[in-house]
């Protein structure tokens, strides 16, 4: 799986222009599921993000997790974070995972964060959604479970 963390100050997502899911102060996370992705990366993700320390003290420092600041988070289904670009200029999406796979493990996921007493928000897998963000920072980081 891959995720990007954009700490942002206000998101949304939107359907056929109507706002489906939206925070104040958070995380805009970019979920991005692999054929090879199971449970085990869900729960490393989620372990990872819950204690991400990215926002900032008082002395200006990235110190705070997101449960520190009261943070939200708006998840955003995105098979595109799977794309391969090694041939030609149109990208392959074969190693992101078929939805009958991936729906399981984002709902998974989006709970499992949920369970960690965050308020999430979220788009809808599979639709065309446009998502507004006022990045904090900015600050946009790349977690890929296969790295660990």
């Amino acid at each position: 799986m891959r995720v990007v963390i954009q700490r942002s100050k206000k998101a949304s997502v939107s359907i056929n222009q109507e706002i489906v899911g939206a925070i104040d102060h958070g995380f805009v996370l970019l979920v991005g599921i692999g054929e090879e992705d199971t449970q085990e990366d869900v729960e490393y993700l989620v372990r990872k993000i819950s204690k991400m320390r990215i926002f900032e003290d008082g002395e200006g420092k990235m110190n705070l997790s997101l449960a520190d600041v009261g943070g939200e988070i708006l998840s955003i289904s995105q098979f595109t974070l799977h794309a391969n670009t090694k041939k030609g200029n149109r990208p392959s999406f074969i190693e992101a995972a078929k939805p009958d796979r991936a729906i399981p493990l984002y709902d998974a996921f989006n709970q499992q964060l949920r369970e960690q007493s965050f308020k999430v928000e979220v788009g809808q897998f599979g639709a065309d959604m446009q998502v507004s963000l006022v990045n904090d920072g900015p600050v946009t980081i790349l977690i890929d479970s296969k790295q660990k």
